[in-house]
């Protein structure tokens, strides 16, 4: 019986926009982990628990002190004006 050679596939939606891939499995076991590691957080619950160890992740806040810093100017021309 001879072997069969699958390609990368891509999957599309109904406007052609690129929506997925179906990789050949030597291919998908190069990703696995990552995909895997990336999906980790499933439930409600679990995004809590997350959201909660950031806010006593020091890089964490660091880094959102900085970001809300950043974009202070921007987000004063959106808001009403406290009367």
């Amino acid at each position: 019986m001879a072997a069969t050679v699958i390609g990368h596939q891509f999957i599309t939606d109904v406007e052609g926009n690129p929506v997925g891939v179906i990789l050949p499995l030597p291919e998908f076991a190069l990703v696995e982990e990552t995909l895997r590691q990336l999906s980790s957080v499933r439930g409600t619950e679990e995004k809590l628990a997350q959201m909660e160890q950031a806010a006593n992740d020091i890089l964490f806040m660091d880094d959102l002190r900085h970001t809300i810093s950043d974009f202070a100017d921007t987000d004063a021309t959106w808001w009403e004006p406290a009367e």
